[in-house]
């Protein structure tokens, strides 16, 4: 199996709840061979959250610091079934990409059908280019669509490495993943190893992520952390 070269769902103490520095993140990611680093901090309406006012001083990350390339992005909030986010038209442009996610301090969880709805309604929002650990069963999806939708519209669905844990407060992660990666094959829909790092010490570190790849036979090629030239194509960012 390859090395992922990138973490882009990563947290600061600006979340609120994280416990670590951008600096810290950063050395992590150094120390870790990480070539490319996303800070996503959650939206607003997170509780803890930062002040919309942290997101229009994203420029001020330089581009890259000790050797890793850094993006800037947002972990945003799915509000309502209908796929609307707690982020601001003004601050789009201060992003390079947003996680769309679901969780549970900002929208209840409904249906099968609402949840599904929620997620095939994000994809249209722009800069929604990843989908962030769709995989609770506390939130049911049909899993089908949102993998045939990710593929038309070139998003990537999120493997996220905390959801996979034993400690992790999300339910039914393994199977849920299996699935939606067994479906991902079958179409073609690219995916996307994230940690979801709250302390920068999990940067970088993807064990269970790649142990669920290995129990399905995932294709290396449709993991776009393990390709470099993709990862440049898709984020399509001037470092």
């Amino acid at each position: 199996m390859k090395k992922s070269i990138m973490d882009v769902h990563c947290h600061t103490l600006i979340s609120g709840h994280a416990h670590s520095t951008f600096k810290e993140n950063v050395e992590e990611a150094s120390k870790k061979n990480i070539k490319y680093l996303g800070i996503s901090d959650h939206g607003p309406n997170m509780p803890g959250g930062p002040h919309p006012f942290y997101f229009y001083n994203l420029h001020l990350l330089p581009r890259e610091v000790q050797g890793v390339k850094i993006l800037r992005g947002i972990e945003g909030n799915i509000m309502d079934y209908s796929g609307n986010l707690d982020i601001q038209e003004d601050m789009l442009q201060h992003l390079d990409y947003i996680i769309a996610s679901l969780h549970r301090p900002c929208i209840a969880s409904g249906t099968k059908e609402e949840n599904t709805n929620a997620i095939l309604k994000v994809m249209d929002k722009p800069k929604v280019k990843i989908i962030g650990h769709p995989d609770d069963s506390r939130y049911p999806l049909d899993y089908e669509p949102i993998v045939k939708k990710a593929k038309d519209k070139n998003i990537l669905l999120e493997i996220n490495n905390s959801s996979l844990s034993s400690n992790s407060h999300r339910t039914g992660t393994w199977e849920n993943v299996s699935h939606m990666l067994t479906l991902c094959k079958t179409y073609g829909a690219r995916v996307i190893l994230g940690t979801d790092s709250h302390i920068c010490y999990s940067i970088g570190e993807f064990e269970n992520a790649e142990k669920v790849l290995e129990a399905v036979d995932f294709p290396d090629e449709l993991v776009i952390n393990y390709h470099e030239d993709e990862i440049i194509e898709f984020f399509d960012i001037n470092f």
